[in-house]
């Protein structure tokens, strides 16, 4: 399981912006990024190389952050893969909450990130099913 850090920013122009200055300054390296927006406010779903750091440091600087365990799977490059997943997720009664993917270039593999009920349980369905589950990605 990876986490991830939910962002909560305004939504107005340049607020993702300070979310990633925050980030450069640090040298902390942004792997994945989701944008979720409202008529006042963005939710940012990020997955970062230091996410405690990325935490303490946002949050001194004036964002409200959630940590939060995600699952990131590996996908074959193939018509029907997540479709297999997420069939595999559906037949054990295991609720998709929210997904979205990203390229890992240093493997060049298509990953999802998943967030879903029964966690524990899920990697070892999907483990069981054939299906690569991330626990980390390489610093």
């Amino acid at each position: 399981m990876l986490q991830q850090l939910s962002v909560f920013v305004e939504n107005e122009v340049g607020s993702v912006a300070k979310v990633t200055h925050v980030l450069k300054e640090n040298k902390i390296n942004l792997r994945a990024i989701s944008a979720f927006d409202s008529p006042d406010y963005g939710i940012l779903r990020i997955i970062v190389d230091q996410p405690m750091k990325a935490k303490e440091l946002l949050i001194s600087s004036g964002f409200a952050v959630i940590v939060k365990e995600v699952l990131a799977i590996e996908l074959k490059d193939q018509p029907g893969d997540l479709d297999y997943v997420l069939s595999i997720l559906a037949a054990e009664n295991i609720n998709l909450n929210y997904i979205y993917s990203f390229v890992f270039r240093k493997e060049n593999a298509p990953l999802m990130v998943i967030n879903i009920d029964h966690m524990e349980k899920a990697v070892t369905v999907l483990r069981n099913n054939g299906v690569k589950v991330i626990d980390e990605i390489d610093r």
